[in-house]
């Protein structure tokens, strides 16, 4: 590469901004939408409940195949490393996340588990005409979902918890975390040196 150009390049592609890393074996990845946000969502006795438009927008952004197949498509995550939710990412999100582990070493333990932990513990699934999905009887009973369903942004994924257990265990871990930093604390200074990191 010539010294001149920069470690980064951007272009523009369908609505979407993309980057390729020099040095990341050229791999090109989104710039795109991020979840943000709070919703609760009743699920019925079929285990259908709606996506928030705010996260069926991310979701389109992610999902290279929409508008061409206009049901936007995200990736469930189950595996027993999650403790009373499952996480939900964008197709691009995915496709990421599977290309590093397989850049993992062939045989190797960190490939094997990842592998099973994340690939062998999640599903595809399309969100239909009315913006709702169907989770598995076998997935609502995980995380003991009935009735409400939260959906809590984190950014690049979202998580699914069953309402109650969200904000019993979500309020008693953000308090124990807020009660250890002084009174005058903003949630800002976690960015500090995050560039660097």
């Amino acid at each position: 590469m010539a010294a001149a150009q920069s470690a980064v390049s951007f272009f523009r592609l369908a609505g979407r901004y993309q980057f390729i890393w020099a040095g990341n074996k050229g791999r090109a990845k989104t710039v795109g939408l991020s979840f943000r946000g709070e919703f609760d969502q009743k699920v019925d006795s079929k285990g259908r409940m709606s996506i928030p438009a705010a996260f069926r927008r991310v979701l389109e952004d992610g999902d290279p195949d929409f508008p061409q197949n206009p049901s936007s498509r995200m990736v469930v995550l189950y595996g027993p490393h999650l403790k009373g939710c499952l996480h939900a990412y964008t197709i691009d999100a995915m496709a990421e996340i599977e290309a590093d582990i397989e850049a993992l070493p062939r045989g190797s333990k960190r490939r094997k588990y990842a592998s099973q932990m994340i690939l062998g513990k999640s599903w595809e699934t399309e969100i239909d005409r009315d913006g709702r999905i169907v989770l598995p009887k076998e997935r609502r009973e995980q995380i003991g979902l009935e009735g409400v369903a939260t959906m809590a942004a984190r950014g690049d994924y979202f998580e699914i918890w069953n309402a109650d257990t969200y904000t019993a265990e979500e309020d008693a871990d953000l308090n124990e975390f807020l009660a250890e930093q002084d009174d005058d604390f903003d949630p800002l200074s976690l960015l500090d040196g995050a560039k660097g990191a």
